[in-house]
């Protein structure tokens, strides 16, 4: 019996659940780009995360089951990013610069344009357990496998609003032709 184990860092992508952090600043930035929302509030913004495309960590596990000897995996980009950093190129997508102002629970995004305050700290949002620092090594899956990620932070964080904006188009025009969701 072939038995390994992946162990699957953050992997995120379009259809990631809405209650998940990355799913909900895509979407929030979707929604207040098209006036749907006024604000996004979120916890720390400077948990660190390792985040991967799910479509490259799909590929990692099919080369895990067609490995001839059964071992254990790390599938991660071996990178970490912030939770700001994500929140600022969601918006950046949508040609919004934000700038941070205040710290900790005080601190705030707002667009650099306007003033407008778009992102703002919420203590409820804290974890209580928080980890600061999540990072994985995918060297051995690159030695014995030949995997490594393809799809790059930025084009993650790209790919996730786009599809947003799209799915709150394609909600809108639905509700306008034949009532609420």
């Amino acid at each position: 019996m072939h038995a390994s184990n992946g162990i699957l860092f953050n992997h995120e992508g379009p259809t990631r659940g809405e209650t998940f952090v990355t799913r909900k600043i895509t979407r929030g930035v979707a929604a207040i780009h098209q006036g749907r929302q006024s604000k996004l509030h979120l916890g720390n913004l400077d948990a660190k995360r390792d985040w991967g495309h799910a479509r490259d960590y799909v590929e990692g596990m099919w080369r895990i089951l067609q490995h001839e000897q059964p071992d254990d995996f790390v599938l991660a980009t071996g990178e970490t990013h912030t939770v700001r950093e994500f929140v600022e190129l969601a918006f950046a997508e949508l040609g919004t610069t934000l700038e941070w102002r205040g710290i900790g629970e005080n601190e705030v995004g707002v667009c650099s344009k306007t003033g407008k305050e778009l992102v703002a700290v919420d203590p409820r949002y804290y974890r209580p357990t928080e980890v600061d620092l999540l990072i994985g090594d995918p060297a051995k899956a690159f030695e014995k496998l030949g995997w490594r990620h393809t799809t790059s932070f930025k084009e993650l964080v790209s790919e996730m609003v786009r599809n947003d904006v799209k799915a709150i188009e394609t909600e809108a025009s639905y509700r306008t032709n034949h009532g609420e969701v």
